[in-house]
């Protein structure tokens, strides 16, 4: 025992830096800070629609009251940003409602704004929730979605958010060139401090059902995948992310999650701008329903999630759980 004792004094001790819990915050290498957490919004146009989302437990779709209501709660907490998602009383081929001045994500970024002008208001920009058949662009005649077509309704609609005062605008379609013609719109609008958060690597995910239900958005044909990246590339995702930055994006997302932190650690490595990482639906729910079956510790798993992110690079998290996160953490 005595021979035992005299290699093992010899021996590196890092568990000394373990020991309790005030040594194990101390010497913390990462921390997730509420003012990077974004909160998705969904807001409906018609208030009937308004209401908890089934396959989400505990996120709702708001009117524009409980919207701004919820704003203030967030707020109020520390997360100071929130991610709207609009759904239109009717929708068209063409999007219309989505790039009408007075539709339903100009007329709630206003009604924030007016309530709380610190907070940080995010357009989401697509089409899926404003056409009638669900996919993300205007459909040509071969049943495919017409880039550039998509790309003038995009330019438009952002120019009507900027104008409604939203700060940033994000756009999630995965049309080529949007960046650069957003970016030229809002500057020649006289919106040079409109910042674009876009959804640069964007893929083709199932983690992202229950979001069809939440946004009522699922493609009534075919699929997404002609326009959303395929899951297995990751140098794809690089030069997505350099295109998006040299058409003048001032943050960049990735986007799942979860399945796609080496793109996350890959886009930190490579490209000097803010990361975003948005932890969509599908992950939100697993774990939810996890927890609902006492198979994991929710609190303890999400707190596990949320610093990988920031582990991997991420500066910027969106995430259903924000507020949650930031009512258990916020006083500390």
């Amino acid at each position: 025992m005595t021979m035992i004792r005299t290699r093992l004094a010899q021996l590196l001790r890092p568990r000394r830096l373990r020991r309790t819990e005030t040594m194990r915050a101390l010497v913390r290498e990462h921390r997730v800070e509420i003012a990077q957490l974004v909160q998705p919004l969904f807001i409906v146009e018609n208030p009937s629609d308004a209401g908890p989302i089934t396959s989400m437990p505990g996120v709702s779709r708001h009117t524009i009251t409980t919207a701004v209501q919820e704003a203030g709660v967030l707020e109020a907490l520390g997360v100071r940003s929130v991610l709207l998602f609009g759904i239109p009383e009717t929708k068209d081929a063409v999007a219309s409602s989505n790039y009408d001045p007075n539709g339903i994500v100009q007329q709630a970024a206003r009604a924030i704004k007016t309530a709380f002008p610190h907070m940080l208001v995010v357009a989401d920009l697509c089409n899926c929730e404003y056409t009638d058949h669900g996919h993300c662009g205007i459909i040509d005649e071969q049943g495919y979605v017409d880039n550039d077509a998509t790309v003038e309704i995009l330019v438009r609609t952002a120019l009507t958010y900027a104008r409604a005062g939203v700060d940033v605008i994000a756009p999630s379609d995965m049309m080529d060139g949007r960046v650069k013609a957003i970016r030229e719109a809002l500057d020649a609008d006289g919106f040079e401090q409109v910042a674009i958060m876009a959804y640069s690597a964007k893929y083709a995910s199932a983690f992202y059902g229950p979001f069809r239900e939440a946004a009522d958005s699922a493609p009534q044909f075919g699929d997404r995948r002609s326009y959303q990246m395929d899951a297995p590339n990751a140098r794809e995702a690089m030069r997505e992310i350099a295109i998006d930055v040299d058409e003048g994006a001032d943050i960049v997302m990735v986007k799942p999650g979860m399945p796609y932190l080496d793109i996350v650690r890959a886009a930190r490595d490579r490209f000097d701008v803010p990361i975003a990482v948005y932890n969509v639906s599908g992950e939100y729910s697993m774990i939810k329903a996890a927890a609902r079956n006492g198979w994991i510790d929710e609190d303890r798993a999400v707190d596990e999630l949320l610093v990988g992110f920031v582990r991997a690079g991420a500066d910027v998290i969106i995430t259903y759980f924000a507020k949650d996160y930031a009512a258990r953490h916020g006083a500390q």
